[in-house]
């Protein structure tokens, strides 16, 4: 508009005027991209930085095997993986030992995932399948060799994406704001323009004279310094977020920013630390029991294959001193690894007075089956139907609460002897529970107050389950009137889903298509949406 007026300007002899309008405008121009081009070098700095390769195994290749940049995998590669890899495409697994993979970034599940190779054929989904892994996501422990099916665009991560790609960034609310601006404003000229034209050539018969005044008032009413004072404003804010090492690559995403009247977050890693931690250590009636973390400590500190995340939580709730002592009361003898079909590892110590104990840690329900006895106040006592329904309930309790439950038993081998298998795993002793749980950050629960208290309502969309997702609400003072799950939402039509958004605070086991659509309807609600965390 500013220079469509300055073109009259020019026209009606008025270079000055025509000047200013045009100087007005290149400024703006000039400060938006020189602003706009510093953030995007420090993006592509940071990039750079980042040089993401693989252990592939080729004939072409020295030895047969050697590091390649992701970009130049294909279909049809054998890649090795390691403790701390990135998976560079979508894999089928040929061989792995030990290997957990955390796939949070396409799952929103904080636990790692075990896999493993040869065929599954219980998944239901191919991101449930244990003997494939899927580019975004990485490995926690162990080493695998996998054969590259899908790379760059054509994996899921890729798929992804391309969905969530754009030709064009989508305007911003302040971007319409502005549109509503000029529109207003053309609004107001077109109508006051013409009238003022007519009336003064009615009034003074002299045309010429009143085709200039108008034109006059349509430069007066044109707000020439508006976008020289956005664009240094917006500049200004660009700065201060800086300063908080912010990067900002499109000035007006400064207002949209501010104007977010809700915020939709992930769970995992966003509201969460993203580790595991052993919060609880009880009994089999579900009372504290240090007796339980001793035993968990010995299992995890002396079996000598690799450690998952669950073994280092256990090793870090034990203070250093009781460490010391705890390795040197008790020496290893021998171990059973873990297994998927047993789904729980043991050791066998022996302590100073020479006694050889077995330790078994693993998933409840096998643990349970191997157990005879259940330790108690009174001593051991026979793991009966009546017994084992009430300590199957505190394990229930505890995974509605949203811990990850494992299950201790012991047993005392007599005699004792120099190697052990896995038929001794049996006639165990049930001594409680570990409880773990991927805890919420300090601050959370201060931001979302916060959030509260400035008319911005929070919506929590993950892809965890949604018994952890309510646990961790709970503490983050979120209160929740309505849950929504990925099933359940698939089944809901648009219409139904607009009128379930305003009661609905969290929206569980939602793959990253589902959160998109959760935040269009908001959108087409009206609503300026923000989107925190990395699911």
């Amino acid at each position: 508009m500013l220079l469509a007026l300055a073109v009259v300007s020019i026209l009606t002899s008025d270079p000055v005027g025509a000047s200013i309008m045009t100087v007005m405008v290149a400024v703006a121009v000039i400060v938006g991209y020189v602003q706009e081009s510093k953030s995007s070098r420090a993006v592509a700095a940071l990039r750079s930085m980042v040089s993401n390769t693989a252990l592939v195994r080729r004939r072409q290749l020295a030895n047969g095997r050697g590091e390649l940049p992701i970009e130049d995998l294909v279909p049809g590669d054998v890649v090795h993986l390691a403790a701390g890899d990135m998976i560079p495409a979508d894999l089928r697994l040929l061989a792995a030992k030990d290997l957990f993979i955390n796939q949070s970034s396409l799952t929103g599940e904080s636990m790692p995932v075990e896999k493993f190779s040869g065929p599954d054929a219980r998944c239901s989904a191919p991101m449930e399948s244990r003997n494939l892994c899927f580019m975004g996501s990485n490995v926690i422990s162990g080493s695998a060799l996998g054969l590259v099916v899908a790379t760059g665009r054509d994996t899921t991560f890729g798929a992804l994406a391309s969905a969530l790609a754009t030709p064009r960034a989508p305007s911003t609310s302040f971007d319409r704001g502005l549109r509503r601006f000029v529109g207003l404003m053309l609004r107001f000229i077109a109508v006051m323009v013409p009238l003022v034209f007519l009336i003064n050539g009615v009034l003074k018969d002299d045309w010429l004279e009143a085709l200039m005044f108008s034109i006059a008032v349509a430069v007066g009413l044109t707000p020439e310094m508006l976008p020289a004072i956005v664009t240094f404003n917006l500049a200004k804010g660009a700065l201060a977020m800086a300063r908080k090492d912010v990067i900002v690559k499109r000035l007006p995403a400064i207002q949209n920013f501010g104007a977010i009247d809700v915020l939709c977050t992930d769970k995992t890693g966003t509201l969460t630390q993203d580790k595991v931690i052993l919060e609880r250590h009880v009994d089999a009636a579900g009372g504290d029991d240090a007796r339980v973390l001793e035993l968990a400590f010995l299992n995890s500190h002396y079996q000598t294959g690799l450690r998952n995340l669950l073994d280092n939580a256990v090793l870090t709730a034990v203070d250093p001193g009781q460490t010391q002592r705890l390795a040197a009361e008790f020496v290893l003898v021998d171990e059973m690894p873990f297994d998927f079909e047993r789904r729980r590892m043991s050791v066998v110590v022996r302590d100073m007075e020479g006694r050889h104990m077995l330790i078994s840690k693993g998933a409840v329900a096998e643990m349970l089956a191997m157990c005879t006895h259940v330790q108690t106040a009174q001593g051991p006592l026979e793991f009966d139907a009546d017994r084992q329904a009430e300590v199957r309930q505190v394990a229930h309790d505890l995974n509605a609460d949203g811990f990850r439950v494992i299950a201790v038993g012991m047993r005392e081998m007599t005699p004792p002897r120099s190697q052990y298998a896995r038929e001794d795993e049996r006639e165990l002793t049930l001594f409680g529970f570990m409880a773990f749980l991927d805890p919420p950050k300090e601050s959370a629960a201060a931001a979302i107050a916060a959030l509260t208290q400035h008319g911005i309502a929070v919506k929590i969309l993950t892809g965890d389950n949604d018994v952890v997702a309510r646990h961790v609400c709970r503490h983050v003072g979120i209160d929740l009137e309505h849950v929504l799950t990925g099933p359940e939402l698939d089944a809901l039509d648009d219409a139904q889903l607009t009128a379930a958004l305003p009661e609905t605070q969290l929206f569980a086991r939602l793959n990253p298509q589902q959160k998109v659509r959760v935040i269009e309807a908001l959108r087409a609600q009206g609503h300026v949406v923000g989107f925190l965390g990395d699911g």
